[in-house]
């Protein structure tokens, strides 16, 4: 989906959505070969998600606390995966 569709789809505007991404709030979109932001399903939830929180009064410097922790967290899931992954094979 083009970032016009996903502003129309999530009544959000064009200008907030690269906002988002700039700071870290949504993470980076796909974009296409010529640089267009392409919104993948994953984005289009994280959007959906974004809108929600903010709708229920979160602030913006909260959900960028829930992202950096969101983002330690998944980093510490994959190392483990890939840990215990590799302890297996020694098996």
């Amino acid at each position: 989906m083009t970032i016009a569709e996903v502003s129309k789809k999530y009544d959000i505007t064009q200008d907030t959505l690269r906002y988002y991404e700039r700071i870290g709030l949504l993470p980076e979109v796909p974009r296409t070969k010529s640089g267009i932001r392409d919104f993948d399903e994953e984005s289009c939830k994280w959007v959906e998600f974004i809108k929600c929180m903010r709708s229920a009064g979160m602030t913006i410097e909260i959900l960028l606390d829930y992202m950096t922790l969101f983002k330690k967290s998944r980093r510490k899931y994959i190392k483990w995966v890939v840990w215990t992954s590799n302890r297996w094979r020694i098996w």
